[in-house]
């Protein structure tokens, strides 16, 4: 697991490691964790070794366009069509217009990180499946689950009880769902970020995109399933009448409360996994920008630099989990908080 993300054939050439040490830290940080129409996996004798993947667009003067990333990789034009060097669509595919601007078509290709989604679902999705056929299967009063069901089962129970339970409170099994969902869905992708070689290495925790929908459905589950008095809290608090009228001062604050809310959900998993990406990468970039400054000095900052990277892995295989843990915790408090009820007496 160490070195996250590098291309496993980095250290390939000599020519590559002398040209490394001129190293474009912009390009060699956002490479890595941003998103490609291509998965790279290697480099061998200077050569990317990379899978293509669909690219889908719907061009307004074109039509839908279908067809392998490998025809516009390296700069090349297929279709009309080609990926953008300028700073406005950098990455992006785009066509020229009649007057030469650069449009950017319809797009839903099947890029690294939706491939990426597409992997890590479909291992959710297998362990889920998995877990629950071994306990069609067995009675659990004779036999204890082992292996990975038996890891799932622990964090399940886990998760449903010092978070779930603790957080929502007496009609928690009605979030259960998205709340395990949310958890499972976060700390796997959280993992196989990690992961330095296919399938992982994808920065999807790290990509606004995703914590976005995650925040949305926190969002949705608070506010479309809130009680009456989560919503009288809101828009008319228990607080003194020159608070809330004639200036609605207190609803006003409660109500930009109910946004800030799943932001702050949505910050905080972006930044977490993002900022331990690029640690990591930065720690891997001192292999190469201190290639020129002789073999004493590369060699010892080398050999630190993978010392540090393997304890960074370590670190983040425990942030893996805490991110997926406190996201989840914090969504139970938010749901929890609009279920209160009133107490009488």
């Amino acid at each position: 697991m160490v070195l996250m993300m590098l291309p496993l054939g980095v250290f390939s050439s000599e020519a590559e490691t002398a040209a490394a040490a001129d190293l474009d830290m912009q390009e060699y940080l956002f490479g890595h964790i941003g998103d490609a129409y291509e998965w790279h996996i290697t480099t061998v004798n200077g050569k990317p070794v990379s899978i293509p993947l669909p690219v889908i667009v719907r061009s307004k003067t074109t039509g839908w366009h279908i067809f392998s990333s490998h025809h516009i990789e390296d700069g090349k034009e297929y279709e009309g069509l080609f990926i953008s060097q300028e700073e406005k669509y950098n990455g992006k595919v785009v066509e020229r217009a009649e007057d030469g601007s650069l449009v950017r078509p319809f797009d839903i290709s099947i890029t690294k990180n939706v491939f990426s989604l597409i992997i890590n679902s479909t291992l959710i999705l297998l362990l889920v499946l998995g877990t629950a056929r071994w306990y069609r299967r067995h009675d659990v009063l004779k036999e204890t689950p082992r292996g990975l069901v038996g890891i799932m089962e622990m964090l399940i129970v886990m998760v449903e009880d010092d978070v779930i339970k603790e957080g929502v409170g007496k009609d928690y099994k009605r979030y259960s769902p998205y709340l395990l969902t949310a958890f499972f869905f976060i700390f796997i992708n959280n993992l196989m970020g990690i992961v330095p070689f296919f399938p992982g290495g994808a920065n999807l925790t790290g990509n606004i995109a995703i914590t976005l929908v995650l925040a949305v459905c926190t969002f949705l589950a608070v506010n479309l399933f809130g009680n009456k008095h989560y919503w009288k809290d809101i828009l008319w608090p228990d607080v003194p009448l020159f608070l809330k009228a004639p200036l609605p001062l207190m609803p006003l604050i409660e109500i930009i409360g109910m946004f800030t809310k799943p932001f702050s959900l949505m910050i905080r998993l972006f930044a977490n996994i993002m900022a331990g990406h690029c640690m990591l990468l930065g720690v891997v970039a001192v292999i190469f920008i201190t290639a020129k400054m002789g073999p004493v000095i590369n060699g010892s900052l080398s050999l630190i630099a993978v010392l540090f990277g393997v304890f960074m892995d370590v670190l983040e295989c425990l942030v893996a989990f805490l991110q997926a843990y406190v996201f989840t915790m914090l969504s139970a408090v938010f749901i929890g908080m609009s279920r209160q009820e009133v107490e009488e007496g």
